[in-house]
């Protein structure tokens, strides 16, 4: 195959149109990202490499340097996630940018000889199927060696004996992607991150059979793949917003190769692609970042949200994004694209606060703008290797900062750190007798799992409500029910009710991981948290209970974990146990006081107060407002019968009055 054959013989239009205007494009309006890919291109010139690229799954922070010939199956230290990531090649893409934006030479001549040389040094065989050959990282450089390759169509030093090579070895590829398929993958991004590239390889290849055959056989399976992996709130089935989002990248390269191409593309698919960027704008976080579930890094997520928008000329997708296109989405859809895009319409979504039942997760919001209250709750599927035990699990952001969050994933290699960050304990959540609910056998498998009971997302005007419990516990001695229920009573007192259900004596563990960039005080049963935005009270309202102040960590992106301050609490108890934390906000600098007491509940047709075992109330007074809450654990109320706390009076499981309201009776949250 000669290089005027490959490039001539297809009337296929592929990602960018006019690298030129491209170029200038991201010149005028992304200089730091064009700083970045030209640091990146001229280290990888020097045979440098460091990941550390927006999306890159696994970074790195210390660079690999090679003098010579480079050893591609070279594995620093015990983690061979630096082969995978390094074996995909992306900074070949890198290289093809910065000869966009330069013309420099040196970065074809670099991207010919690593290419060639990789080739001939990495022979498909039994050894690097494990290594060097993944079928994901056969799946990836079927993205990331077409979409390179183009950037240097022009260039002499790609010669017809490196475009035979490269069509020869696309081939391969293809032929090894095909062949590797099975059920396994359709349920795994897998499938879907292998199958992407063998669309974009069929995509590429000159007209012909190979090129025909490619193309149909990925789409007839991605097609299956995003059937059985995407859930009806749109949620990729793993419970990983990272993960979720690869496969969301697959999809949208595929639908808009498949536009520019002609290729035909169900509805179904379609539909399923839009489902998962709205997910997205539910999860998004004030900052804009997808939250850090199961493993997941803290990552701004608009540049994806984006490309959705053009790709279905979505006002709402394009209210979540960015208002014009992002340095990649711009070298993947065109100039023309980002004139578009400008003018494409934006619409704020007709929701606030979203629950995505089928996954488990819950969002409640304040309002759309960066600097609002976010309360992420999980009551869904583990979602296999890519999931953590978190089961009851919150996030919380207050006023723009993350304030109680998720600790990240940190590493894939089988060690105490990956344990470390994949445990309950590494969640805001609860455990029984200090024993996990799931328990880890390695990185990706579990010996034990835990049923989800999952509950509802209430939303009303003032106030808000989500509960949830699992089954993890009911192997445990007379089996302990966990269920923990929060209230939000808007825009920034939350309540969290945690009820434990059994006959038998437990000791009872909850966990509270805050942020990092912010200092936490614990004076008895009260903390404090001051941040750079934000400041929260938290309150642990359970008599006997025992709080302290430890020291945990977390990880924003991998192979990098930084300390942070984690509150743990511990109670005993025979029986039903409950644990009361309130939580309030307030912007930095503005501490609104806030007073918090239990108050009884009573039964109002007998008279008589009811043990907590049964029900239990609040009072809550912050600044002028004053609320009464009553939260039954049990079914108290015959049918005429009312709760009373502090002369308030109603019926329902879960109730919040304002006794200033003229004629209150309660706003029931559940019944």
């Amino acid at each position: 195959m000669n290089k005027k054959t490959f490039f001539e013989s297809s009337s296929k239009k592929f990602f960018f149109d006019d690298l030129k205007a491209i170029a200038a494009y991201c010149k005028l309006h992304w200089p730091e990202d064009v700083a970045h890919i030209l640091r990146v291109a001229d280290e990888v010139v020097e045979q440098k490499f460091l990941f550390d690229l927006k999306w890159d799954m696994e970074r790195t922070y210390e660079y690999v340097s090679f003098n010579g010939e480079i050893d591609w199956g070279y594995k620093p230290g015990d983690d061979p996630e630096f082969i995978f990531q390094f074996n995909r090649h992306r900074f070949w893409i890198c290289l093809g940018q910065a000869y966009a934006l330069t013309g420099n030479e040196k970065y074809a001549k670099t991207f010919v000889n690593q290419l060639l040389s990789w080739i001939k040094q990495n022979p498909l065989n039994n050894q690097t199927r494990g290594t060097t050959w993944r079928t994901i990282e056969a799946g990836l450089r079927g993205e990331y060696w077409c979409k390179a390759i183009r950037y240097f169509e022009e260039s002499p030093y790609l010669t017809d004996t490196a475009i035979d090579a490269f069509y020869h070895s696309l081939i391969e590829h293809a032929e090894y992607i095909v062949s590797a398929h099975s059920p396994y993958r359709l349920m795994s991004n897998w499938g879907v991150l292998e199958n992407h590239g063998l669309f974009e390889i069929g995509i590429t290849l000159p007209e012909g059979q190979y090129a025909h055959d490619y193309t149909r056989i990925a789409l007839e399976h991605l097609e299956t793949e995003i059937r059985l992996q995407i859930m009806d709130d749109g949620v990729q089935w793993e419970q990983s917003p990272m993960y979720h989002n690869e496969v969301y990248h697959c999809y949208l390269d595929v639908l808009i190769l498949a536009m520019r191409n002609g290729v035909e593309v169900s509805e179904t698919l379609k539909d399923c692609v839009k489902r998962m960027a709205y997910a997205n704008v539910a999860w998004k976080k004030p900052n804009h970042h997808q939250p850090m579930q199961g493993d997941s890094d803290d990552t701004d997520i608009r540049d994806l949200i984006s490309k959705g928008a053009y790709v279905f000329k979505d006002p709402v997708l394009k209210f979540a994004g960015l208002p014009i296109l992002d340095f990649e989405s711009v070298w993947d859809l065109g100039i023309q694209a980002a004139q578009e895009y400008i003018k494409l319409e934006e619409k704020q979504p007709d929701f606030v606060s979203k629950s995505l039942a089928d996954s488990g997760n819950y969002y409640m919001r304040s309002g759309w703008d960066e600097e609002a209250n976010w309360l992420h709750f999980h009551c869904g599927t583990l979602g296999a290797g890519h999931g953590h035990s978190d089961k009851l699990h919150f996030d919380l952001v207050l006023y723009g900062e993350d304030v109680f969050m998720d600790a990240g994933r940190y590493t894939y290699v089988a060690k105490a750190e990956r344990y470390a960050f994949k445990d309950p304990e590494a969640h805001n959540t609860i455990t029984v007798d200090n024993k996990k609910f799931t328990v880890c056998k390695d990185s990706w498998e579990c010996s034990k799992l835990s049923q989800p009971v999952k509950g509802t997302l209430v939303i009303k005007d003032n106030y808000e409500f989500v509960q949830g419990g699992h089954l993890g516990y009911m192997d445990t001695p007379g089996g302990v029910f966990a269920n923990r229920k929060i209230i939000h009573i808007k825009p920034d007192i939350y309540i969290v009710v945690d009820e434990m259900y059994t006959g038998d004596t437990h000791s009872y563990q909850q966990y509270f991981h805050f942020n990092n960039k912010g200092t936490v005080l614990l004076e008895g049963h009260k903390a404090c948290y001051i941040g750079e935005k934000a400041e929260a009270e938290v309150y642990f309202l359970t008599p006997d209970i025992k709080v302290e102040c430890k020291e945990s960590q977390i990880s924003r992106h991998y192979n990098k974990a930084e300390k942070n301050k984690m509150l743990k609490t511990h109670i005993e108890k025979e029986g039903f146990c409950s644990m009361i934390t309130v939580i309030s906000g307030n912007p930095l600098g503005k501490l609104e006081p806030i007073e918090v007491a239990k108050v009884s509940v009573k039964s109002t047709l007998k008279g008589i107060n009811y043990p907590d075992h049964y029900a239990e109330a609040l009072k809550i007074k912050k600044g002028e407002k004053t609320y009464v809450v009553v939260v039954c654990h049990q079914e108290v109320n015959s049918p005429t019968d009312l709760v009373e706390a502090e002369g308030c009076m109603g019926f329902g499981n879960v109730i919040v009055f304002e006794p200033a309201e003229a004629k209150e009776v309660g706003h029931v949250l559940y019944w």
